[in-house]
């Protein structure tokens, strides 16, 4: 894959040659080794919340089957397929018990 030196647009291949369908500019094709498409796999590591993770999710006003608190963090999986409803789960703010809705 090569790309244009004037507008960045993908070149395609037109003979001998690469030929920019944007501006009509053009490059020698070169030799095979050129058209592979190399590229280097970086392993990193993405942190999607830091610290407490309690502290970016919402509350709700629901009691906690174990100490029967009143307020409780919540928030939805994707636990079956696509075609069935999310399953919204609680954890408690007092005593940290978590549990499940079901419907």
């Amino acid at each position: 894959m090569q790309f244009c030196p004037k507008c960045k647009s993908m070149m395609m291949p037109a003979g001998s040659e690469f030929k920019c369908k944007k501006c009509g500019c053009t490059s020698a094709m070169g030799d095979s080794s050129e058209l592979a498409f190399k590229s280097e796999i970086q392993e990193r590591e993405v942190v999607v919340l830091e610290g407490d993770i309690e502290e970016g999710l919402p509350t709700t006003d629901v009691m906690c089957p174990e100490c029967k608190n009143r307020k409780a963090y919540w928030w939805l999986r994707q636990l079956r397929s696509a075609d069935e409803s999310e399953t919204r789960f609680f954890k408690c703010t007092k005593c940290a018990y978590t549990w499940r809705e079901y419907d």
